[in-house]
């Protein structure tokens, strides 16, 4: 035994020295220093660039680009001089035919080669221009609507005639009923299919003009096809919000329930877990032998079934069951053997565990700081997103001169390239192109601040990954700060600091911002190569061969896995600086050789922490779900009539609001239950390597720790005495 010492010293040695013993050390350090003070000052100087970047969006930028919808001339229809008109009318919807998304369709205003007007009301049947219109002595005020013809057109003063009125685009020559979605009239595909028979429009029958009108707006309208099931949705919740919160306070309720209870219930549902996982090998053994047995007559071989896509052909052949059951055979005697040689740690990982839930069970506050995290994270959100929207208005209206029917005059000499003014233009001074109009075409580009849109658009993403992660560092160096008091109080919970978690909160900001700001710094670098490398597959992936291909499929997969490591270094590097005060690359090569000189209790713990926490997260998401379910559907009836069941329009949107507002919840608990965990371990390791559990060096370990690891603090003389 002797021997054996010196050389597990030197392999110890290999992933750095154990943590010696400090008279001095009872807890997180109190008396410490600022920490990468120059990561700090480069974090406070992007966030004053972000706020600048924010404040230059703010100033350029014009939101009510995507709120409002323009007309023709660029003018805002709902407010200023259109106020009441908050709809546009497109004169040719044909015109505006596209496949596009919503948000660029909005960004860009919806602008289509056709007049648009604004109108209080969207035309809500069908109208085309009647025939005898066009015959020369025709007044145009029997014809035309005024209310949809161009605001600047007079019918009663005009001496033009409608064949010249309908060319020139000043009013619609038809409509179809139509539905304002997103301030824009949009054709309702049901209506037009059961257009009236002496609706056309040119001389088409009516048959075609239904198909001309169906093919030219059905991907325009499927863009915005949602505002129908939006409305239902939202009066569903309008009617069932009060009971979707009590399902969400149900949920509160029993994650909360569980964790206070993990101190009594881990062992019996981890060993239960353990259990009925060996229950299941042992189930697919029995069932593979008896396949394997009733087949012991077949003579039939894979040589004789070949290769073939029908899997049930293969469940016919003897060899196929003994296969798997020599697998399922070696994965239990794997399992086994894996209880057999860790159940020292098994039982270390479940009193760390139920140390845990008596932690938490004493500082109960921890368990809200998940709302301050959130509410930094919806500050984050929001600030990104207005930013966003804003640079994405940014620049001044450009207007050019096009000609809204070119076949019409003499229109060759117009391509577009012709600035103008709306409130100056006139249309006279272009008599040979009776169509021309000056029209809206997009946002200016061209200047400083315009040009680098893109590049201040790209500092806004990288500036929001970095306070997202930043906000994630302060939560988990916060946390482990006021749970490392706890495991450090000698006699619990008489030691245990006061307001633990306002302390821990309070030195870290004082204290670590340029460490937390480092670690998330890094995060930030691998997530933003993450998403080049996404948007670079994306880009090129039409153009890219099976090696190419091959190559970005292992540059995410190692970037991803970096991630993965990264995060796990960073998470115990905030645990060791919330304890010891030192700088982030200090703590993380203390926290990860410390992990390394335990690397089997690590793995041990992390996977019986994970299972428990998944089996609490499905029962708290599936118990609250399946209530939920029975709830909305209206197999639980509530006395009187407060709520009904068959009010509802889609009864599966409140059960999955339930259901995701389950999970957040449980994932806001356990988040903090998980780095109880993982903060508690790495104190236990440090207690392990600093004390002895002699009268100057005792054990900070619970007594049922103690038990396990067969050791025991020795009682001084005089408390004998």
């Amino acid at each position: 035994m002797g021997k054996d010492k010196p050389e597990e010293k030197a392999e110890n040695s290999e992933y750095g020295e154990p943590a010696k013993y400090d008279p001095t050390f009872n807890g997180p350090i109190h008396n410490r220093s600022c920490t990468d003070i120059i990561c700090c000052v480069l974090f406070m100087l992007v966030l004053a660039g972000y706020l600048v970047v924010g404040l230059l969006a703010w100033l350029y930028g014009d939101p009510r680009h995507v709120l409002y919808p323009r007309n023709s001339t660029g003018m805002f229809c709902g407010i200023g001089p259109n106020e009441g008109k908050p709809n546009v009318f497109y004169f040719d919807i044909l015109k505006c035919a596209t496949g596009t998304n919503i948000m660029a369709a909005t960004l860009n205003g919806l602008q289509c080669p056709t007049t648009q007007v604004c109108v209080s009301e969207c035309p809500q049947n069908f109208w085309a221009l009647n025939p005898l219109a066009y015959l020369p002595d025709a007044s145009p005020a029997d014809y035309f609507q005024q209310e949809l013809c161009v605001a600047s057109f007079d019918l009663a003063t005009t001496h033009l005639t409608p064949t010249q009125i309908k060319d020139q685009e000043l009013c619609p020559f038809f409509y179809t009923p139509t539905t304002p979605i997103l301030g824009r009239c949009l054709p309702s595909l049901g209506s037009i299919s059961t257009i009236p028979t002496n609706f056309s429009i040119g001389g088409m029958t009516a048959n075609q003009t239904a198909d001309i009108l169906q093919e030219g707006t059905s991907d325009l309208v499927s863009s915005f096809n949602a505002k129908e099931l939006g409305v239902r949705i939202f009066e569903d919740f309008a009617s069932s919000w009060q009971w979707i919160l009590l399902g969400l306070f149900i949920a509160m309720l029993v994650s909360l329930i569980f964790l206070l209870l993990l101190r009594f219930l881990a062992p019996i549902l981890i060993w239960g877990l353990i259990i009925g996982l060996l229950a299941v090998g042992a189930f697919g053994i029995w069932y593979c032998w008896r396949e394997y047995d009733q087949l012991k007559n077949s003579q039939t071989t894979f040589q004789d079934i070949g290769l073939t896509t029908d899997i049930k052909v293969y469940l016919q052949v003897r060899d196929t069951w003994l296969a798997f059951l020599i697998i399922v055979s070696i994965v239990e005697g794997i399992i086994l053997l894996t209880l057999i040689f860790l159940r020292t740690r098994i039982l270390i990982a479940i009193a760390l565990i139920k140390e845990a839930s008596k932690a938490v069970g004493h500082m109960m506050s921890t368990l809200l700081y998940p709302l301050i995290t959130f509410v930094l994270l919806v500050v984050c959100v929001s600030y990104w997103g207005i930013t966003a929207l804003y640079l994405a208005t940014s620049g001044g209206p450009v207007y050019k001169v096009v000609a809204l029917n070119a076949t019409q005059g003499d229109c060759q000499g117009i391509n577009g390239t012709e600035s103008c003014d709306p409130l100056m233009f006139n249309s006279s001074s272009y008599s040979s192109c009776p169509s021309a109009r000056c029209i809206f075409i997009k946002y200016n580009d061209e200047g400083l601040f315009e040009r680098n849109l893109a590049n201040l658009q790209i500092y806004n993403v990288v500036a929001f990954l970095w306070c997202v992660n930043f906000v994630i560092a302060l939560g988990q160096c916060t946390l482990a700060g006021a749970f490392a008091s706890y495991y450090w109080a000698f006699s619990k919970p008489a030691d245990i600091p006061t307001f633990p978690l306002t302390q821990s909160f309070m030195r870290t900001l004082r204290y670590h911002v340029g460490s937390l700001a480092f670690g998330a710094l890094i995060l930030t670098i691998v997530q933003v190569i993450r998403i080049i490398l996404e948007y670079l597959d994306h880009k090129f992936r039409s153009a890219q061969n099976g090696c190419t291909r091959f190559i970005m499929c292992c540059l995410k997969c190692c970037f991803w896995c970096l991630e993965k490591f990264i995060k796990f270094l960073n998470r115990n590097a905030f645990i060791m600086i919330a304890i010891y005060g030192k700088n982030f690359c200090v703590s993380a090569k203390n926290a990860f050789s410390l992990l390394l000189r335990n690397v089997v209790r690590v793995v041990v713990l992390d996977k019986v922490t994970d299972l428990l926490l998944l089996f609490g997260k499905l029962l708290v998401v599936g118990g609250v779900g399946v209530l939920a379910f029975f709830f909305f559907s209206g197999r639980i009836v509530i006395p009187g009539n407060t709520f009904q069941a068959s009010a509802l329009n889609y009864y599966w949107m409140p059960i999955i609001t339930v259901v995701v507002g389950s999970y957040l919840i449980a994932q806001g608990f356990f988040s903090v239950y998980s780095m109880c965990v993982d903060t508690l371990f790495l104190c236990f390791l440090e207690d392990l390597e600093r004390n002895d559990g002699s009268a100057e060096k005792p054990y900070y370990m619970s007594k049922n720790l103690m038990k396990i690891l067969n050791k025991k603090n020795k009682v001084p003389k005089n408390a004998q005495d």
